[in-house]
């Protein structure tokens, strides 16, 4: 799998075409800024963090003269392979698309720049044998940091009109877990008191991602750890996960992690030399 990561300092190259199907990481060292994202407008000053997927959609960008920043960018689905199985990064990722502006400490913005400085450095070490799992590794280490960053914001602030109401308790809702045996776009729409369609509407114009995608990704983690456990049959986890039948099981395992449960299984197995 070809993965391609980019650095740069150029604010107005945030929406550059070849962009497209990354997420971009900004830090705002000097100055300030301003852009349009899913139809609202975000002022950014020193210290903030923009953590944006698909940025091409960023519009009418404006900045002051005295503007640095420094981002990097990955492809979508590489750092999605590499998100932590943990609820957190489900309801970040949603939170995240309905506001993209982290307000950072110095210390945190400092911990920051150094994730995207030792990204920036290695990312043409191309010839690194390990080179995938070498940029996963650091990849993932400025997810946690801004994990941090960004739980402390959302701890610390409330959406108040409707699609923020949607967006929040359709995160609670998966993170519980719920997912495990509630896998329908109706279940969730009918325990928010709102239609299907309008769910569906509102969290793909807010992240650009179906609400299905966000379901399977709150249930492959548990997926994963019932797989891993030897002492349940596959029978077992597909009645445990109310799957229809084992067929079906088997094709959502197929599909999510690119082989059959058995197979799943077995790549799991200690090897015996």
């Amino acid at each position: 799998m070809k993965v391609d990561f980019l650095f740069s300092n150029d604010f107005h190259g945030m929406n550059a075409p070849e962009l497209k199907h990354t997420c971009m990481h900004m830090l705002c060292l000097e100055g300030e800024g301003s852009f349009v994202f899913n139809e609202h407008c975000y002022h950014i000053v020193k210290n903030d963090l923009v953590v944006m997927p698909y940025p091409h959609r960023a519009r009418n960008l404006a900045a002051h003269p005295d503007m640095k920043v420094e981002w990097f960018a990955a492809v979508n689905k590489f750092l999605q392979s590499l998100l932590p199985s943990n609820n957190y990064s489900i309801g970040g990722s949603i939170s995240l698309n309905y506001n993209p502006v982290i307000p950072l400490s110095e210390e945190h913005a400092e911990r920051i720049l150094d994730d995207i400085h030792r990204l920036r450095d290695r990312m043409d070490n191309r010839q690194h044998l390990f080179y995938r799992e070498m940029m996963g590794s650091l990849c993932q280490t400025m997810m946690y940091d801004i994990f941090e960053s960004h739980s402390q914001r959302d701890t610390t602030s409330e959406h108040s009109d409707r699609t923020g109401y949607i967006v929040k308790s359709l995160m609670e809702l998966l993170s519980t877990g719920m997912s495990c045996t509630e896998r329908s776009v109706n279940y969730y729409a009918e325990s928010l008191n709102v239609s299907p369609k309008y769910l569906s509407a509102t969290i793909k114009r807010l992240t650009g991602h179906s609400v299905t995608s966000f379901i399977d990704r709150a249930t492959v983690p548990i997926l994963k750890s019932f797989l891993e456990d030897e002492r349940l049959s596959l029978t077992q986890i597909a009645e445990r996960m109310n799957f229809a039948s084992l067929s079906y099981f088997s094709r959502y395992c197929t599909k999510h992690l690119g082989m059959s449960p058995s197979d799943y299984r077995r790549s799991h197995q200690p090897k015996i030399e």
